[in-house]
């Protein structure tokens, strides 16, 4: 069984060694402006998924993901030198979707707060569907009625 701290701490390096693998030791100009946002590692350290944003439009994308799978195992040997560990562990490259979802739900809020002020124009002019008073006031007169 391992620690999940020790997985915790070997996936923050695994990071902080690929981006800097990445700015320096590989010279392949289809690498973009990559940031290494996050990796996960599996509990028996054989596997490491590393999540990856790219700064630009959907060819620079394309071209940073396959600059990123060729370098993989360039990246796969330093991480293993590095660690210490008695086998490196496997490197997969994903894109990261957070900008994306990030948009999607600045979206939602502005759709929501639109809505919100329709709402709030609409009631602001609203009147009680019954009457304004829906309990008599006739004959009262402090006391209950009825009684001698």
């Amino acid at each position: 069984m391992t620690d999940p701290a020790r997985v915790r701490r070997h996936a923050e390096r695994i990071r902080e060694l690929v981006a800097a693998a990445l700015r320096k030791q590989v010279k392949d100009p289809r690498v973009g402006m990559v940031t290494i946002t996050d990796v996960k590692l599996t509990a028996d350290l054989r596997e490491a998924t590393v999540y990856y944003t790219v700064y630009g439009d959907a060819a620079a994308h394309d071209d940073s993901a396959a600059a990123l799978d060729s370098a993989k195992g360039l990246l796969r040997s330093v991480v293993g030198k590095r660690l210490g560990l008695r086998q490196s562990p496997s490197i997969a490259f994903v894109t990261d979707q957070i900008p994306e979802q990030a948009e999607h739900i600045d979206e939602l809020l502005a759709k929501a707060r639109d809505a919100d002020a329709q709402v709030h124009q609409i009631a602001a002019g609203a009147r009680p569907a019954g009457d304004p008073q829906p309990y008599r006031l006739e004959g009262f007169e402090g006391g209950s009625e009825g009684q001698s």
